[in-house]
C-alpha cells in the first residue's frame, strides 16, 4: 500500500488527507458530526457556504450557520463573496471574534444565483478581481490558514484555473482544492482528474486537493495515485452515506473493511441524523423535515417501494420517522451497486453570466458589492 503524507493547512495537520466538501444544505453542524463520528474525528469538515456580506450583516440564518460543535477541531468556514472589501471585513470579523480555524473561499459554485453575480466559478475569470479578493483575505487573516475551492473553469473555451493557482499562491493562499469539471458541466459526465495532476505541476509550492468522482474509499486512493494531489474533498458520494468517511480512514491506514451496512443499521443513521437536525434547529419538527432532502440518498439500492418513499418524504416528527422505517424489512444487506454515484448529475449547462462578462478577462468595472448574496448556504 502508498503511504500517503498528512495534508498540512497551515497549522493544521489533516491525516488521513480527506476534506469534506462544503455542500448547501447539507453539510451543516450535524452532517458534519456524523461524518466526523464515522471517521474518528480524522478529516477536515467545511462548514456549507457562507455569505461575506450576510457575515458582515449578521444575517440570523448565517449565524445559526457558522455555529460549530464543541468537538469541532479545526473549526472550518467557506466564504463566499465577490467584493473585496465585503471579503476583507468577514474574514477579520472571523478572526477577531474566534469564529473559525480555517477559512476556505468559494470559486466553483456553479448554481445560476451565484454565477449570475459574477460569483463562484465565474470569478475566476477575472483575474484582478480574483487577485484583490485573495489578497484582502489573507491580508486580514492573521494566522488564519486560507485555502480556496475552485472549478477548471467557465467552459472549455474558458478555461482559469492554472491562472487561478498562480495567483492563489502570490498572494499567500494555503492550498488549492480543484473540481474537474467546469462551470458548465455542473455535475455530468466524467471529472476530468488529468487537471487536478497539471495543477499540481503547476503550483508545486502549495497542496493541491482534487475533487470530482469520488465514490469510494478506492476511489480516493486512485486519484492520488494517479494525479499526484495532497488530499482530497469528497462532496457528493458521502450524501446518505456519512460513513464513507470511515471507509476512507480504513483505506488510507490499510486497516480493517469498509462499511457495507444493512438497512437495520442505516435506518438508525437515519433517525439520528434527524434528530441532531432538530436538535440544532431548535425545533424536532423542523429537523425532520429538514431531514427530508436526505431519504432518498440513504435508502438508494434498498427495496422499500415508491408509496413507503413518498409516505417517509413528508414525515415531521421523530416518532413519524420511526414508525415508517419499522415497517421495512431492516433485515437486507447493502445493495450492490449502491456506493456508484449519487446527487445531482446534469451537464452541458449555459452558465448564467453577468452582461459582458466574458468580454475581458480583466476589466472588472461591472463588479460590485451589490453583487454579493445576503443570504447563506448557497
Amino acid at each position: 500500500m502508498t503511504a500517503f503524507s498528512p495534508l498540512a493547512i497551515g497549522p493544521h495537520i489533516v491525516q488521513p488527507p480527506v476534506v469534506l466538501a462544503p455542500m448547501a444544505g447539507i453539510t451543516n453542524a450535524p452532517f458534519r458530526t456524523l461524518c466526523r463520528e464515522f471517521s474518528g474525528g480524522k478529516g477536515l469538515f467545511v462548514s456549507e457556504m457562507i455569505t461575506t456580506r450576510a457575515l458582515v450583516e449578521r444575517n440570523e440564518k448565517t449565524m445559526q450557520l457558522i455555529r460549530f460543535d464543541e468537538t469541532e477541531k479545526p473549526r472550518s468556514i467557506q466564504l463566499y463573496g465577490v467584493d473585496p472589501v465585503t471579503v476583507g471585513k468577514a474574514v477579520r470579523m472571523i478572526v477577531d471574534e474566534d469564529l473559525a480555524d480555517h477559512i476556505d473561499l468559494n470559486f466553483g459554485c456553479p448554481v445560476p444565483k451565484v454565477t449570475r453575480k459574477g460569483g463562484g466559478s465565474a470569478l475566476p475569470y477575472k483575474r484582478p478581481l480574483l487577485r484583490a479578493i485573495l489578497n484582502e483575505a489573507v491580508g486580514n487573516a492573521g494566522d488564519l490558514p486560507v485555502t480556496m475551492k475552485m472549478r477548471k473553469g467557465i467552459d472549455d473555451d474558458h478555461i482559469t484555473y492554472l491562472d487561478a493557482g498562480r495567483i492563489a499562491v502570490e498572494e499567500g493562499v494555503t492550498a488549492i482544492a480543484l473540481h474537474g469539471r467546469t462551470a458548465a458541466q455542473h455535475y455530468g459526465g466524467t471529472a476530468d482528474w488529468d487537471a487536478i495532476a497539471r495543477l499540481k505541476e503547476h503550483v508545486p509550492e502549495i497542496p493541491v486537493l482534487g475533487n470530482g468522482d469520488i465514490w469510494s474509499a478506492d476511489d480516493a486512493l486512485r486519484m492520488m495515485r494517479e494525479t499526484g494531489c495532497d488530499g482530497v474533498v469528497v462532496g457528493r458520494g458521502c450524501l446518505g452515506r456519512p460513513w464513507l468517511f470511515g471507509d476512507l480512514v480504513a483505506g488510507f491506514e490499510g486497516t480493517g473493511e469498509y462499511a457495507q451496512p444493512g438497512l437495520r443499521v442505516v435506518a438508525d443513521a437515519m433517525v439520528r441524523h434527524a434528530r441532531l437536525l432538530g436538535e440544532w434547529l431548535g425545533d424536532e419538527a423542523r429537523g425532520v423535515i429538514d431531514f427530508r432532502k436526505h431519504v432518498a440518498w440513504y435508502l438508494k439500492g434498498f427495496a422499500v417501494g415508491s408509496e413507503m418513499r413518498k409516505k417517509l418524504a413528508i414525515t415531521s416528527s421523530l416518532d413519524e420517522l420511526r414508525a415508517q422505517l419499522s415497517e421495512l424489512d431492516l433485515d437486507q444487506p447493502w445493495p450492490v451497486g449502491a456506493d456508484g454515484p449519487r446527487g445531482r448529475t446534469s451537464g452541458n449547462n449555459r452558465v448564467v453570466l453577468p452582461d459582458g462578462w466574458l468580454k475581458d478577462p480583466y476589466d472588472c468595472a461591472g463588479v460590485s458589492e451589490d453583487a454579493e448574496l445576503d443570504t447563506s448556504g448557497g
